[in-house]
Order: C-alpha cells, then structure tokens, then sequence
C-alpha cells in the first residue's frame, strides 16, 4: 500500500506540475487591462498605464512585452501562509525595498533600506504587494532607464492600471502560484 500511495501522489504532482508557459495579453478596447492565461485558467488583469510596450522606459508606465521567467515569490508572511508554488519563496520585511534609480548601480535589484532611505518599498500598508512574483525583466544585462520593479502582483480596487506591473486578485494569484515553477516562460504581448 504504501508504495501505491507514493506512485498515486507522484502521479498528482507531475500531472499538476508548474507549467510551460503563461501568456497575458492587452483587453479588447482596453490597453490598461487585459487577461492570463494559464493552461486552463483565464483571469482578469490589471497592465500599467501605458498598455503593453515593446520599448520600455522607466517611468512610462508601460508593461513590458516579452518572454521572461519567473524568478522568486515574495510574500507577507505577518498577513498569509506561505502559498503552495514550485517557486522559491521569500518572506518581505520592512527593509526590502528595490532600487528604481537609473543612476544607482543597483538599479532593478533587491535593496536592504533603513527608515527614510529610498527605494520602492516590498512591505506596504495596503495590500499590492502582499505576493509579488519577480520576473527576469530587465536583468541580464541591466540596462539603465529601461524600467524596474516589474512584477507580478495583487491588483488595486477596481482593477486600476499599474506603474507597468501585471495584477490579479489574491485569488487568482494563489491559483497562479500553485502551477508556475522558475522554468515557467511569462509571455507578455
């Protein structure tokens, strides 16, 4: 019996395993929204102001287009459990926050900040960055000005656009974790 019961559970995890590959493209008549799909799961989205963009800036408030790879999920562990996901995992404290200079040699990375640095802070009063997925945008090579701080991650009241990160409720999000791995390819556009 035992080995039946290990097959069985092998079974599950490789038949729910972390997919290939996810898309999300722009809403029909609405470049600010759009939908992922992941296997066989479509969710509404929140894009960033500017829609989808081929040539991203910082600032622009566009979504990158591209193919990019999950990289880690951050996540307050103080307000959730950490979530079933294939990813590695990271809890936020108060003093993650990610460079968004273009003049810093961090730029587009994870930065350790005391009280009254700078930087986009990981851990918020509100609830948008509760999970945030961080995807290899912009990463090899760094290329200053082409943005930063791109993730995946919760959505505002209303689903309003982003700063040019893709969001999704919480549960779509939790959903989404259980099925991405760090060989999982985002494609955006």
């Amino acid at each position: 019996m035992k080995n039946k019961a290990n097959s069985n559970s092998y079974i599950q995890r490789r038949r729910f395993g972390p997919l290939a590959a996810i898309r999300v493209k722009p809403a029909a008549g609405n470049p600010r929204r759009g939908w992922l799909t992941a296997g066989q799961l479509t969710i509404p989205v929140a894009l960033g102001r500017g829609g989808i963009l081929a040539n991203k800036r910082e600032g622009d408030g566009g979504t990158p287009r591209g193919s990019y790879r999950p990289r880690q999920l951050w996540w307050r562990g103080d307000r959730h459990s950490r979530p079933q996901t294939f990813l590695p995992a990271r809890i936020i404290t108060g003093a993650d926050a990610w460079c968004e200079d273009p003049g810093d040699r961090h730029y587009n990375q994870w930065i350790r900040r005391g009280s009254g640095q700078g930087g986009d802070r990981l851990k918020r009063t509100d609830h948008l960055y509760d999970f945030i997925i961080e995807i290899d945008h912009n990463r090899r090579p760094r290329i200053a000005g082409r943005g930063s701080a791109v993730f995946l991650h919760l959505v505002r009241d209303n689903f309003a656009p982003t700063a040019g990160c893709v969001s999704m409720t919480k549960s779509a999000m939790l959903q989404l974790l259980r099925r991405l791995g760090p060989r999982t390819r985002i494609i955006i556009g």
